[in-house]
């Protein structure tokens, strides 16, 4: 392996605030979907399913679970009539199919919203 293909672990893992919890979140499935703007924003994919690793630090638990973020959006124009484009993520931001730490929160925002997943 060069040393231009190695990624820290650091990138691919968020801690919660209380720093009790890690998360880690793999992309499963991307739409075909192009992106609008591509000058303006550079190259990025729409993220339909991930799949995400919680890891209780205190316990070791580890919990996994899959999130279709298309789905979670849909819920959440239904039952708040608001959406926010979270789903588009630079293809410089997903390294060996994971996302980088600083884009978690934008992914799960949505299903934290509707409370399904809590971090």
């Amino acid at each position: 392996m060069s040393f231009s293909d190695f990624i820290d672990e650091r990138m691919l893992v968020s801690k919660n605030v209380l720093g009790t919890k890690e998360m880690k979140i793999k992309v499963v499935e991307v739409s075909d979907e192009t992106a609008p703007s591509q000058w303006k924003f550079g190259d990025r994919v729409k993220v339909n399913k991930i799949l995400i690793t919680i890891k209780h630090l205190e316990s070791q638990k580890v919990e996994e679970g899959e999130l279709d973020i298309e789905a979670v959006e849909q819920k959440l124009i239904e039952d708040r009539h608001y959406t926010s484009t979270n789903r588009w993520v630079p293809t410089k931001e997903i390294k060996n199919g994971y996302v980088i730490n600083s884009r978690h929160t934008t992914l799960v925002s949505d299903a934290a919203a509707l409370d399904m997943i809590v971090f």
